[in-house]
């Protein structure tokens, strides 16, 4: 293994676009499908990890929302999220925020505090257990309305200490950021962080819409931001952070290969990206994953590894304390 490999494993990371939902490894599925009674269309594991090429955004949310099904018991998002955690911590992450849709839960008669505290029963200890501080990030579905959402912001809002922003996910293309104003609002008012994907089918106006309609603190994905030289100006100069996934977009067909990314681009303009997994068990690797993929098609080096980590810890909500912690252990690793 190069150094250079080797850092982008070793290389303390924060992790800060992972859809715990998207970590549900094929084994799992089978195994919580026993446990729950649920007869998968599937002949085995690797009928359904074969189901894994994608034509676009749309094809993939099909396959990850049929999957989740088996999702039933508390107990079995607990054990999702500890099975996220030991692959991340082995990569290198120290601190994630954890995107759950909780609408995908609820609408198939899931109850939202049995998918919180099953997830709070794997979260509440994962500094302890495997080295990694957490928070959770509940995302709106976009393509099941505003109206849907504000509904379900109620709901979360009875459960305030527990979450420490919302987001805004799904399929993108014709559900611009701006049809979810006031939700933002008044969670914003609730004292929750903004985050929102855009930009990764849709165009680079609806990155303008996330940053002044919503009043994100950061976007997700955002690479179509480069359609727009205003734009990525405007990334630039604010400090705008971009959670970009590269194994996602080349498996959503957002670019062709790894080779064409434009994260070389981002990063020329001075925008502050971030490296991330997104969906891993579907995607083709966890965050490190992602870390020796750029390395090895894109070029990047140690110090732009190490880059990309402070990066996430700039971006990331932490307390002073820790991120200033996790600083250090980027520079002394």
């Amino acid at each position: 293994m190069s150094t250079e490999t080797s850092t982008a494993l070793r290389v303390p990371k924060t992790e800060l676009h992972i859809h715990i939902e998207g970590a549900l490894e094929p084994e799992l599925t089978f195994a919580l499908a026993e446990r729950n009674g649920i007869t998968l269309p599937y002949a085995g594991v690797e009928e359904l990890r074969g189901k894994y090429e994608f034509g676009d955004l749309r094809s993939f949310l099909d396959l990850y929302y049929t999957g989740m099904n088996v999702l039933r018991s508390a107990a079995d998002f607990t054990e999702l999220a500890d099975g996220y955690l030991a692959r991340a911590a082995a990569q290198g992450v120290r601190h994630a925020e954890i995107f759950f849709d909780p609408q995908a839960h609820t609408t198939r008669g899931v109850a939202l505090e049995t998918v919180l505290d099953g997830l709070e029963a794997s979260l509440s200890s994962s500094e302890r257990r495997f080295g990694i501080s957490t928070e959770l990030i509940a995302c709106f579905l976009r393509d099941r309305g505003s109206e849907e959402a504000a509904r379900m912001l109620d709901e979360l809002l009875e459960h305030r200490q527990r979450i420490i922003g919302i987001g805004l996910d799904s399929a993108e293309l014709g559900h611009p950021p701006g049809d979810f104003a006031t939700v933002f609002s008044r969670a914003r008012q609730a004292g929750l962080r903004l985050v929102a994907h855009a930009g990764e089918e849709g165009p680079a106006d609806y990155v303008w819409q996330a940053l002044d309609v919503l009043g994100v603190e950061r976007v997700d994905h955002g690479v179509r931001a480069l359609d727009d030289p205003e734009l990525v100006s405007r990334l630039a100069r604010d400090r705008v952070p971009l959670t970009v996934c590269p194994l996602s977009n080349v498996r959503l067909r957002g670019v062709e290969n790894l080779r064409e990314h434009p994260l070389p681009r981002l990063v020329d303009a001075g925008v502050l990206t971030t490296i991330n997994s997104d969906d891993p068990s579907y995607f083709g690797g966890y965050v490190g994953d992602n870390f020796r993929a750029i390395e090895r098609e894109l070029g990047f080096g140690e110090a732009a590894l190490r880059e990309f980590a402070r990066n996430s810890v700039e971006a990331s909500f932490l307390r002073d304390g820790r991120r200033e912690q996790l600083l250090a252990e980027i520079e002394s690793t």
